[in-house]
């Protein structure tokens, strides 16, 4: 006999038997047919039926959506926007209004997305505060387009840091990048602005630091790490990648699913855990 009322695991377990049963994901006509569930019973838990899916672990079925590049790019910028920092898979999954499993069958990689919303974007001011919020344009070689440009230019960087001008407050122009202070260290000209230079400069030193990098995410905790105890001795630890510490708190992170925080400024007194401040760790290495 069919329930009268399911909850969250219910609807889960229903997913997971259907697909087992099937040797294969059901799709929601399937799955309504199969096990006498309503689809206003799953839309109460969860906020499409590909959510449901993604929730019981499997990946959702996208191959009858029809959605144009522009309403996808359109909604990832909206979320940018919001959270200041480009999102993750797992902070688009909980607030974005498509599936990220669209995403990738649209534009590949999750990686990809900044360069592709940057083309969709160009001729629109309306997303001129997102575009800031982007990393750098990434060439065809790899190598950062913003940064081979400025190299062209002899510029003291010293001199720039110290000069009395460098105070004052200018107009933004809202076609151009932003960058961080100057900082030239090991070839990357300004400091971080959001959590991918972080992630990149954490890359650059973190051997010296006593790291060994094991693998980096897209969910949280951002990064599965061995950090050096003693001679011959590491252990494993989690860390979470931030611009500003305090951002650990403000994207609602549990203190207890991760060991450190890697930022480029902490700004958080309170911090229940351990914190790496990048800003001050090269001033160490520079010396």
């Amino acid at each position: 006999m069919v329930k009268k009322s399911y909850n969250r695991k219910d609807i889960m377990n229903a997913i997971k038997k259907t697909a087992t049963e099937l040797g294969k994901n059901p799709s929601r006509s399937t799955f309504i047919r199969y096990t006498g569930i309503a689809e206003y019973h799953v839309l109460k838990h969860f906020s499409s039926w590909n959510s449901a899916v993604e929730a019981a672990g499997f990946e959702p079925d996208t191959s009858n959506i029809r959605l144009e590049d522009d309403d996808l790019l359109s909604d990832w910028g909206k979320i940018v926007r919001k959270l200041r920092q480009i999102p993750t898979r797992v902070q688009y999954k909980h607030i974005g209004k498509y599936s990220s499993w669209v995403f990738e069958k649209h534009f590949g990689l999750w990686s990809n997305l900044p360069d592709k919303f940057r083309t969709f974007a160009k001729d629109s001011d309306e997303w001129n505060d997102v575009i800031t919020l982007l990393p750098l344009q990434q060439s065809s070689n790899g190598v950062n387009k913003s940064v081979s440009d400025i190299s062209k230019f002899e510029t003291d960087i010293e001199h720039i840091s110290k000069s009395p001008y460098h105070v004052q407050k200018h107009n933004k122009l809202n076609d151009r990048l932003v960058y961080g202070n100057p900082i030239d260290f090991r070839g990357l000209r300004h400091e971080p602005t959001n959590e991918n230079g972080v992630i990149f400069l954490f890359g650059m030193v973190a051997r010296e630091l006593g790291y060994a990098v094991e693998s980096v995410q897209s969910g949280f905790p951002d990064c599965e790490a061995k950090r050096q105890i003693g001679k011959d001795r590491w252990q494993p630890v989690r860390i979470e990648f931030e611009h500003k510490s305090r951002n650990f708190r403000d994207h609602g992170h549990d203190p207890y699913g991760a060991d450190i925080i890697v930022c480029w400024e902490h700004n958080w007194d309170e911090c229940p855990i351990e914190v790496i401040e990048l800003k001050k760790a090269i001033e160490k290495l520079k010396a």
